[in-house]
């Protein structure tokens, strides 16, 4: 279950920013083409750019386009194309650095804003860059927008731990079902839209925009995302930002027991943090007690669902969120203790702002993503037994992920073979990670660091945000700042280490 945590703002999966693209004849970059890539992929046109309409976009001055890509990638002249939707903020100082794409994670999270990010970059490096925001094929305003039940998400939904028999079959039948709506309704486009072609769409668009080198700033499933594209085109490199990296070699079955297990680790801790501020928030003045509290609340819920809509999976989803950004603690806080005493609209708005939207685009693409990336079990015993034994020493997330990821069980479409991840070619990058990270946990930096040699992996002892780079730390801002200017970076230490550290932003108070 991965979400995305840019400049400490929870981007859950959100879609319906297809009003932020419209496209028509204006300004007309001219693509730059090379031969071995002319040989068996069509030439891309120029991209027409024009100014985007969506809030966040228009107040930067970014421009909009549509790109047209092959739909499948080993036969990319059968004349079968998506759209993907683009961005651009253009540089407004010298010397010009290149294109710089940037994606937020998810996987199914619109990128289209980030074209902003490079404003966060301090020093004004960042404006020496033309940011390229993107939303990936059938991600928010591409084309196909990819949508399956777009309710699916709705409460009341049944608890997410089977404790009766009957629980764990409505889920089944419920991951089921939509899994087969998704195959109806998209038929074999879905074995069109692995981690692979998002890569093939990024040297492709890295060709539209006439730029001999990509440079690329990846969060969370974005760090994948781009491990995969400098495997592949490990020349065409040129600065690479990885904040809170994927271990490749556990996508995606078995990365998500290891979330499980990192969420039980920040969960307990926030846990910790509300006993300390008892006198605010009543919970108890230790864990186990505030972990009494939350079992109570969540029962309750379970048994009669507040206004019908907000159970105990609803809160689930919602407090998880502690689990991504400290800096949610003590809001999180405050609508947890005021459900415990009956009042459950602090945590219902959260839960709304968080998981509704006008459709399940982000859902259903993050499906469409990792069931194909890899092939998942497809007997419920193996996922059945894998849940259980990692439920007995982290149970707050754990049946919750299970279902999350159990249409990838049953999915309708064919899964591929995920790319062998290698950065023996590849330029120097930085990686970014808290130690305590929960949604990508800090071993699959380490693991990473180790298949790309001239790598430097920046860590935040004990911290436990999620993807938090340029966002408000200074030392770890300034590290990013100095690589995108000169490309400056620590020397790499021997061993399996980080190369240099910055100390987390501080533990909230309330």
């Amino acid at each position: 279950m991965l979400v995305v945590v840019v400049g400490v703002l929870v981007i859950a999966l959100v879609a319906g920013i297809a009003a932020s693209v419209l496209v028509s004849v204006s300004r007309t970059a001219a693509p730059t083409r090379t031969p071995a890539v002319e040989a068996t992929w069509p030439a891309p046109a120029g991209i027409a750019w024009q100014p985007c309409t969506g809030d966040e976009l228009r107040s930067v001055g970014a421009e909009c386009a549509l790109v047209r890509v092959p739909r499948d990638w080993s036969s990319p002249r059968d004349g079968k194309t998506v759209q993907i939707a683009v961005s651009r903020v253009v540089h407004t100082a010298k010397p010009y650095a290149g294109v710089m794409l940037a994606n937020p994670g998810g996987p199914g999270a619109s990128g289209l804003d980030l074209a902003s990010l490079g404003a966060q970059v301090p020093g004004g490096v960042g404006e020496r860059y033309d940011w390229i925001g993107f939303d990936p094929r059938g991600v928010g305003a591409s084309r196909p927008r990819v949508s399956c039940v777009p309710d699916y998400a709705n409460g009341p939904r049944p608890a997410y731990s089977p404790v009766t028999e009957a629980t764990e079959q409505a889920w089944l039948k419920r991951t089921e079902a939509y899994a087969a709506t998704c195959g109806r309704k998209h038929g074999d486009l879905l074995e069109h839209l692995t981690t692979r072609d998002s890569a093939n769409d990024l040297e492709y668009l890295r060709i539209a925009l006439g730029a001999d080198r990509l440079n690329y700033y990846g969060f969370s499933y974005g760090t994948y995302l781009g491990q995969v594209y400098a495997t592949l085109y490990p020349a065409r490199v040129g600065r690479m930002v990885l904040d809170s990296t994927v271990d490749p070699s556990r996508v995606w079955y078995g990365a998500n027991y290891d979330q499980d297990v990192a969420f039980q680790t920040v969960v307990d801790k926030w846990f910790d943090w509300l006993a300390k501020y008892d006198r605010e928030y009543g919970l108890g003045t230790s864990r186990k007690q505030v972990q009494a509290s939350y079992d109570r609340l969540a029962a309750r819920l379970a048994a009669k669902p507040a206004n019908g809509v907000f159970g105990s999976a609803e809160l689930a989803d919602t407090l998880l969120y502690a689990g991504y950004s400290q800096s949610l603690w003590p809001d999180l806080g405050s609508a947890f203790s005021d459900a415990a005493k009956g009042d459950t609209a602090q945590a219902q708005a959260y839960w709304k702002a968080y998981n509704e939207t006008t459709d399940d685009n982000g859902y259903a693409m993050y499906l469409a993503v990792e069931c194909t990336d890899q092939a998942w079990p497809g007997e419920w015993s193996t996922w059945a037994a894998d849940t259980r034994r990692v439920a007995g020493s982290a149970p707050f997330e754990t049946w919750a992920n299970t279902w999350f990821n159990a249409p990838c069980r049953t999915w309708p479409a064919k899964a591929g073979t995920p790319v062998d991840v290698d950065g023996a070619k590849v330029a120097p990058i930085l990686m970014i990670d808290e130690t305590l990270d929960a949604a990508t946990p800090y071993a699959g930096s380490l693991a990473v660091r180790k298949l790309f040699p001239k790598a430097r992996l920046l860590a935040e002892p004990g911290g436990t945000t999620h993807a938090d780079s340029l966002s408000g730390n200074a030392c770890v801002d300034q590290t990013v700042a100095s690589y995108l200017d000169d490309g400056s970076l620590p020397a790499r230490k021997a061993g399996e280490t980080a190369d240099a550290t910055c100390a987390p932003l501080p533990v909230p108070t309330p």
